[in-house]
């Protein structure tokens, strides 16, 4: 008989979510979270936008989950009292040579059901007069959102359901047993064990280490992670009202470019860039010698901002399963009971969209709703 039905490895927004949602169905649901508190790795250190799904390929889970997340996202900001604003967004073509990018994304976003309005010159200016745009994209469906009020929002939702969150708390093995799990737990107080029936790996940045514990060889799988570190420098005082909404560049193979994000808190950021890390290395400090390539960039879009009006905001590491030079990659939310670990839930790869997708990941997990065996309740405080 297993200690917990269930048990959510990571609290970040993906794990919250579908903590969030099976917490009713797994009275006694844990989560457990490495760090002091919850969502404080990449779901907290990102753009905090809503996306569209303009970018994802058509039938993917990135584009499905996208386009229905954002949908429920927005309910459930209104509902929840979660800050929020639907900003809209401009891709735009900063030159002519990127007017057929720009056509490629319109076919492929409308073919994702995404709201799009195809801009000239002269209109990009009328929206955004100090972007030197010769084309673009309007998407009116993208806002913005903050990542930590949903975040409390959700893991309200899922203690008000009956789950348990141990903060502190590093997974370091992960063993299948006849009929559960045994879980082994790093913690400042030592080494601790318990028995769950499933286990749902959302653990981020390591959730590929994560499916390796359970046995799973990451390099065969296709789980293996690329970490990628993400600058963001802002602007604020009067220049941060240059502009109105959310702009981007036309993406490259590896990122959406180097945006302009509107802060909720009335800031306007620039970033992220992408520097892929060869070596693992949580160091979430902003580069300040970055300034003056970075401005070259900021002013492409907005080219009356000076290197001075920058200032370094927030550095993070985003988790991605395509390795330098490789195409897109989806996410991978896979149920093993294939590999012989029934009532395992890998989700890997969960980079963007993955805070717009989080009202929508449980949507594919596959888990045992009869039959559970557990005691009355474990609770990971005794």
């Amino acid at each position: 008989m297993a200690d917990t039905p269930l048990t959510v490895v990571g609290a970040g927004v993906a794990g919250l979510a579908v903590a969030a949602r099976l917490a009713p169905r797994f009275p006694g649901l844990v989560i457990l979270e490495r760090r002091d508190r919850h969502g404080t790795e990449a779901s907290s250190r990102n753009s905090e936008v809503i996306h569209a799904g303009i970018y994802y390929p058509t039938g993917s889970l990135k584009a499905v989950h996208c386009v229905r997340g954002k949908e429920l996202l927005y309910e459930a900001c209104a509902r929840l009292g979660i800050p929020h604003r639907r900003t809209g967004k401009i891709v735009v073509a900063l030159e002519a040579g990127e007017e057929a990018e720009l056509e490629r994304l319109l076919e492929r976003g409308r073919a994702n059901g995404v709201e799009l309005e195809r801009l000239g010159a002269e209109e990009c200016r009328r929206l955004e007069p100090s972007v030197p745009a010769v084309g673009g994209l309007w998407s009116p469906s993208t806002g913005i959102v903050s990542a930590h009020g949903l975040m409390d929002a959700l893991l309200q939702q899922a203690r008000g359901a009956g789950a348990l969150l141990q903060t502190r708390a590093e997974l370091v093995g992960l063993e299948r047993r006849d009929h559960d799990y045994r879980l082994t737990l790093r913690t400042p107080g030592g080494t601790e064990t318990f028995t769950s029936e499933g286990v749902v790996n959302a653990a981020g940045l390591e959730s590929d280490r994560v499916a390796a514990l359970a046995g799973i060889d990451p390099d065969a799988a296709g789980y293996r992670l690329h970490w990628w570190k993400g600058h963001y420098f802002a602007v604020t005082g009067a220049r941060a009202r240059l502009l109105s909404r959310l702009v981007y560049p036309v993406p490259t193979p590896v990122h959406l470019g180097i945006h302009a994000v509107l802060g909720l808190d009335g800031r306007l950021r620039f970033g992220p860039d992408a520097d892929h890390l060869p070596e693992r290395r949580l160091d979430v400090t902003v580069d300040v010698g970055r300034r003056a390539a970075f401005g070259a960039e900021v002013r492409r879009l907005v080219p009356e901002l000076a290197d001075d009006d920058l200032t370094p905001d927030l550095a993070g590491i985003r988790a991605k399963l395509q390795a330098p030079g490789e195409g897109f990659r989806d996410f991978v939310v896979a149920e093993e009971s294939a590999r012989g670990l029934p009532g395992l839930v890998n989700m890997v790869g969960i980079d963007s969209p993955g805070l717009t997708s989080s009202p929508v990941s449980y949507t594919h997990l596959t888990l045992p709703t009869t039959g559970i065996r557990c005691r009355s309740r474990w609770s990971p405080y005794h």
